[in-house]
Order: structure tokens, then C-alpha cells, then sequence
């Protein structure tokens, strides 16, 4: 994707990799959209600490990440003993497995690094293959998003309105996006919509940065509060529903996203609209069987008490918007059962949420 800074459009992958000094590379997401800014992490841990805090966020994107600081790891090993390395590389492996708990991108990620440094390789080798595989999963996910886009295409019609919930374009991915792939493509297509982006508190990355990535790319668009949504669609102004995933399971069909895409799909059950799930294959959990199994990152309260921004001077605050005594549950995702999807866009097509499994191989199960 394009991003204008001063003036200048300049092509950005939201993750990327220097390889000359072992950096990771990032946009520093917690600052869009009020200023546009990279970062880089130098070490494993920096590079953990950065999903955690949201520095990175969405499924594809974190996935990169940890993917990328695997290899990091392995390169930044000066060891001697093949054991050593082992030991090396299972703490880096565990350190980012346990930066954020429900997406299962980062954990595929991780697996298809370690997997392709499996064999009879010494350290070099493996830690060459660590950088191929990570570089891999990366393009993987920009090919995933393009096709996403192919197949989800067809469901964008001239005039129509599209609710967004949260965050699931570029940003989220290392390029293209996953609900918004669609979009992007009809967008080249010349066709005519309107976009409406739930803000989705408490991080409010609908508003800050769905926003932020159609503005950019000149996709009509609104801001709306998400408790706005059910009114739009009673009064008939929202024709369809596009999401991500941060975790699908491919066994029942059941779908994790940011909180309150629940409430979504019930409201947009309870008017018949579609509802359809953007998903690239590294987001299917093959093994889990009931989404109760699904671990929900409960994250701190104060992103729920309290509100953050640029002021009039363009300088960032937080504030208190929560009674000062009161303490708060932030639960970041929720679970929507497959009864209230209508279709989950992936990079082999539109399926059912039932058909996953059954599609397993062609999914790459």
C-alpha cells in the first residue's frame, strides 16, 4: 500500500526485515493517525514487547512479526554447540508464542520458521533458512490478501454501504489486507461504495486506522460509533459486513475477532444482511474443537477507563474518561458462531463456515 508522507507517495510494507543488522521493521501503529513513524526492534525481546503493546497489531501482521523475530533470534545466536542453539532458539520461540494469546497467526508463523529449520543443517544453515522461511510467510500473506481480494470482489456492488469492524486492512497484514482486499479491489475495478468503520473501542482502531488506510487510499468512507451500527441497519443504510479473523476453526467454523464483531454479526442476522469473514489460511486453528478452547486475551483496564490522542497542538495525551474509582473488564475478542456468517472469504474462495473442514486439504490443513 501507498502512503503520502510530506507530500510524496512512497510504497510501505506494514512489517519488514533488515537483514544487514538484524532488525525488525515496523510502522509504529499506536501513533497513526497522527503521525506516520517507523520503528525497529534490535532484539527478541524488543521485538515480543512490540506485539504485546500493540506497537504491531492484526493477524497477518503480528504473524510477520513473530516470524521475523524467530530468525532474529537465530541470527543474533553466537554460540558454539548445536544443543546451545536448541536452547537458544526454544526460549525466543516461547518468549513471542506468549506475546498475545488468541491469534494463531503468530503461532503458525513460528511453527513454519522452526519447521524449516528441521534436518540435518548446522547453526548457519539453520539460521539462513530461519530468514527464508520468515521471509516466505511474509509474502505468503501479501499472496493471501491479493486473492482474498480476487474471490471477495464480486460481493462489492455499485452503491453498496460496508460496515468495517476494527482493523483488518494492511495495517493488519504486510500488505493488501484482508476485509478490505475486497474493497481495494473493487476500488481498481471503478466501482462506487461507501465504507462505514465501527471506531471499535477501547483501542478504537476502526477510527484511527481503517479510516486512516481508506483516507489514504481515497475510499469513501465514514466513522461511526459502534453502538451506531444497529441503527444504520434498521433504517436500511448498510448493505453488507466485512470483517477479519484473528483466529477460524477450521473443525466448526466458529470465528475470533476484536470484541464486539459478535454483536455485529447478531445485528446483522436480525436483518439480513450478509456477513462475511476475511480470512488468509495461516488464521485457521485446525486443532482446536470448540471455540470455548479459544484462549481470550483479557488486556489491561486502563485502555477502557481512559482515552488516548493528539490534542489541537498535535501532541499525544491520555485522559481519564471513566468514574476515577471504578475498575473495568476489557476482554479484547470475542467468538461469533458459524449460524451468523454468511461466508468466509479465504485465498481458495468463498466457502460456508460448516464447508471449512471438509475443505481441509484444499486449505491447507
Amino acid at each position: 500500500m501507498k502512503v503520502r508522507v510530506h507530500g510524496r507517495r512512497r510504497h510501505y510494507r506494514t512489517v519488514d526485515f533488515d537483514a544487514r543488522i538484524n532488525e525488525v521493521v515496523l510502522i509504529e501503529q499506536r501513533k497513526l493517525p497522527h503521525q506516520f513513524e517507523l520503528t525497529r526492534t534490535r532484539t527478541v525481546q524488543q521485538t515480543a514487547r512490540a506485539i504485546t503493546n500493540m506497537t504491531v497489531r492484526g493477524a497477518g501482521a503480528i504473524g510477520a512479526t513473530a516470524a521475523f523475530g524467530l530468525a532474529q533470534a537465530a541470527r543474533a545466536f553466537t554460540g558454539k554447540t548445536e544443543p546451545a542453539f536448541a536452547r537458544h532458539l526454544q526460549r525466543a520461540y516461547e518468549t513471542l508464542a506468549a506475546a498475545r494469546p488468541t491469534a494463531v497467526d503468530l503461532v503458525n508463523a513460528l511453527n513454519e520458521v522452526r519447521a524449516s529449520m528441521a534436518g540435518d543443517h548446522t547453526v548457519a544453515q539453520q539460521q539462513r533458512l530461519s530468514l527464508k522461511a520468515a521471509r516466505q510467510f511474509a509474502d505468503d500473506d501479501v499472496a493471501h490478501c491479493q486473492a482474498i481480494g480476487r474471490h471477495g470482489v464480486k460481493l462489492i456492488k455499485n452503491g453498496m454501504r460496508v460496515l468495517t469492524h476494527c482493523n483488518a486492512g494492511w495495517l493488519a497484514f504486510v500488505d493488501v489486507g484482508s476485509a478490505t482486499a475486497p474493497l481495494y479491489a473493487a476500488q481498481a475495478k471503478g466501482k462506487s461504495f461507501h465504507v462505514f468503520c465501527d471506531e471499535t473501542r477501547p483501542r478504537s482502531q476502526g477510527a484511527a486506522l481503517t479510516a486512516w488506510e481508506l483516507a489514504q487510499q481515497g475510499v469513501s468512507h465514514e466513522v461511526i460509533a459502534d453502538n451506531a451500527a444497529g441503527h444504520l441497519m434498521q433504517r436500511g443504510e448498510i448493505d453488507l459486513v466485512i470483517v477479519g479473523s484473528d483466529r477460524t476453526l477450521g473443525r466448526t467454523g466458529e470465528v475470533t475477532n476484536k470484541i464486539g464483531t459478535y454483536t455485529k454479526a447478531v445485528l446483522a442476522a436480525r436483518h439480513r444482511i450478509p456477513f462475511y469473514v476475511a480470512i488468509p489460511l495461516s488464521t485457521i486453528d485446525w486443532n482446536l474443537k470448540s471455540g470455548l478452547e479459544i484462549p481470550i486475551e483479557e488486556r489491561e483496564e486502563a485502555e477502557v477507563l481512559n482515552a488516548w490522542g493528539a490534542d489541537a497542538h498535535g501532541r499525544f495525551r491520555q485522559v481519564r474518561v471513566a468514574n476515577p474509582s471504578s475498575t473495568a473488564r476489557n476482554p479484547a475478542f470475542d467468538v461469533t458462531p458459524p449460524e451468523l456468517i454468511t461466508g468466509i472469504i479465504t485465498p481458495q474462495g468463498i466457502f460456508g463456515p460448516n464447508d471449512l473442514w471438509k475443505e481441509q486439504k484444499r486449505l491447507g490443513g
